[in-house]
C-alpha cells in the first residue's frame, strides 16, 4: 500500500517551463552561443548546474558554473516575478489537499533549485502539504540518475515499495524506476516530446488520481 507520494515541481505543480525558458536563451544570447530546441530538451529535468555544465563542454564556455548559474538565476528570478499569469496546473492542487487530508505523506524532488522552490511554494502557499523538499542543486548528477528519488524516499521512512512519484519528463521518469519506485507518469501539453509512456502508469489529468486510487497502486 502506498504511504508516500513524491512530486516533481516544473511541470507537474507549476508550469515554470516558459520562464525557464525565456531566462536560458536570454542567456545564451547573452553568451553568444545557439542551443537548439533538441539540445535544450536533452536537459529537461537536469539541475541548472548540470545544464551548465553540460554547455561547457559543448560550446567551450570560459565562463565558471556557478557564474552562469548566478547569471541565468537572476533573469529567471526578474521573469518569475513580473509573470502574473503563473497558476498551478488544472487540479493539482485538489489532488494535493486529497493526499494530505487522507494522511499520505508528501515529498517534493525537484530539479529546481532551492530558492526557485521556495519562490513557487510561498507564491501558492504550498509548504504546509508537504513534509520534506529535495533540491537537485544538492546532487553532483541530476535526473535521470536516481539520487534524488531514493533520498525523498529515505527522508519519506517509507520503504520504495510504498511510495509513488509523479514525473511529466522521460530523464524523471527514468530516475524513478531507476530508484525502484512505481512512476505515475503526467501527460501535459509541454510533454510532447517526453516519453511518458515509459512510466508503470500514464495520466492526462490530476483528476485521474485521489487518495484511494493512489493507496492502491502498489
Amino acid at each position: 500500500m502506498v504511504n508516500t507520494v513524491i512530486f516533481d515541481m516544473d511541470g507537474v505543480i507549476v508550469d515554470t517551463e516558459p520562464v525557464h525558458y525565456y531566462a536560458y536563451h536570454k542567456h545564451f544570447k547573452e553568451l553568444d552561443i545557439e542551443v537548439t530546441d533538441e539540445i535544450y530538451g536533452t536537459f529537461t529535468g537536469f539541475s541548472t548546474k548540470n545544464t551548465y555544465q553540460k554547455l561547457k563542454e559543448l560550446f567551450g564556455l570560459p565562463h565558471e558554473v556557478d557564474t552562469l548559474i548566478l547569471s541565468k538565476r537572476e533573469i529567471f528570478n526578474n521573469a518569475f516575478d513580473e509573470k502574473a499569469d503563473l497558476e498551478l496546473l488544472p487540479g493539482v492542487r485538489k489532488l494535493i489537499e486529497n493526499l494530505y487530508e487522507n494522511g499520505l505523506q508528501l515529498v517534493l524532488a525537484s530539479s529546481a533549485s532551492r530558492e526557485t522552490i521556495k519562490r513557487v511554494f510561498d507564491r501558492f502557499g504550498l509548504h504546509q502539504y508537504f513534509s520534506h523538499i529535495v533540491s537537485g542543486e544538492e546532487f553532483p548528477q541530476s535526473k535521470p540518475h536516481p539520487a534524488i528519488f531514493i533520498k525523498a524516499a529515505e527522508l519519506s521512512g517509507s520503504p520504495a515499495s510504498e511510495c509513488i512519484v509523479i514525473e511529466d519528463s522521460t530523464n524523471g521518469i527514468k530516475a524513478a524506476k531507476a530508484a525502484g519506485i512505481f512512476c505515475v507518469g503526467y501527460k501535459s501539453e509541454n510533454s510532447v516530446l517526453q516519453e511518458i509512456s515509459i512510466a508503470d502508469m500514464t495520466i492526462n489529468h490530476f483528476d485521474e488520481l485521489n487518495a484511494e486510487i493512489v493507496r492502491k497502486l502498489v
